[in-house]
């Protein structure tokens, strides 16, 4: 196999995989080897809580949906292709993100 041969990738997507999972918000962090992008759906509504200390905080019941992890050197890609089809959202619907 040649290393300068273009690449033709055959992504296989199992059936139970067709649906996806929806979540809220993703958070992400990372160690040296890897990123980490924990998908979360909440659980149900937010509610009125308490810290440690005893100051009011909005308790926010979250479950994570998916775990995804990915080499560094793939985070740029990731960051490209999703400016690509941000771009292309707020083309065809005429929204801006974040706005």
């Amino acid at each position: 196999m040649a290393d300068d041969a273009p690449r033709q990738f055959e992504i296989e997507l199992p059936p139970e995989a067709v649906t996806g999972s929806y979540a809220d918000f993703a958070n992400v962090w990372h160690t040296q080897d890897v990123f980490v992008m924990d998908f979360v759906s909440l659980a149900r509504p937010p509610q009125a809580g308490s810290d440690a200390d005893g100051n009011p905080v909005t308790i926010v019941p979250g479950r994570v949906v998916q775990r995804v992890r990915i080499p560094p050197q793939q985070v740029f890609e990731l960051a490209k292709a999703l400016t690509q089809q941000l771009e292309f959202w707020e083309q065809e619907t005429g929204h801006r993100a974040g706005a």
